[in-house]
């Protein structure tokens, strides 16, 4: 059966503003703003650890978000600690770290996890997009999109329609509306 609405824990507007125009009316989109703990792991266990904290908290059905922006010369990182890098030093930072590798490329990774309430294992539906980091381009309201560049503009210097048709965040959600219809 397919729920015909998901409560998405996220105190981010812009988050929720791009989930619900990726989903458009297919499902309704609540949203919560709860206190997560953020736990050190890989990037699908701070998703499942994140999920199965606010379906505690809740009480109920959720819909997590978590992602991660990895530098290939850093092996990976940030990863999915890039918010606290990003706050800690911001846009021009972030390059700085770079500076001395020759390998600029990077991923941006974005992992949904859903659970039918406390208990119930999380399921994780992910998206990932190559790209390049770049010095910042374009809008500076919307955390990392500034610096991450795909085929020659950074997400920041897209206009929403067309980031939310490549994004990792949209390559997430497609596979969960599949699996939300086939279930």
């Amino acid at each position: 059966m397919t729920p015909k609405k998901l409560n998405f824990i996220t105190g981010n507007k812009n988050k929720l503003i791009e989930v619900r125009a990726i989903l458009g009316n297919a499902i309704e989109i609540d949203n919560q703003n709860i206190d997560v703990p953020e736990i050190q792991g890989s990037i699908e266990e701070i998703a499942r650890e994140k999920c199965k904290h606010a379906a505690e908290v809740t009480g109920g059905p959720v819909l997590t978000e978590d992602t991660a922006l990895e530098f290939r010369g850093l092996n990976g990182l940030p990863g999915p600690y890039i918010k606290s890098f990003l706050h800690a030093l911001g846009h021009e930072g972030l390059n700085k770290i770079l500076d001395s590798f020759e390998d600029k490329s990077g991923e941006a990774i974005c992992t949904f996890a859903f659970s039918d309430g406390p208990g119930s294992e999380p399921v994780l539906f992910q998206g990932r997009t190559k790209g390049t980091i770049v010095r910042p381009r374009g809008p500076s309201n919307f955390g990392w999109d500034p610096i991450f560049e795909y085929k020659g503009k950074t997400y920041a210097e897209m206009d929403k329609e067309e980031k939310n048709q490549i994004s990792h965040r949209y390559k997430a959600l497609e596979k969960l509306q599949r699996w939300l219809s086939e279930g």
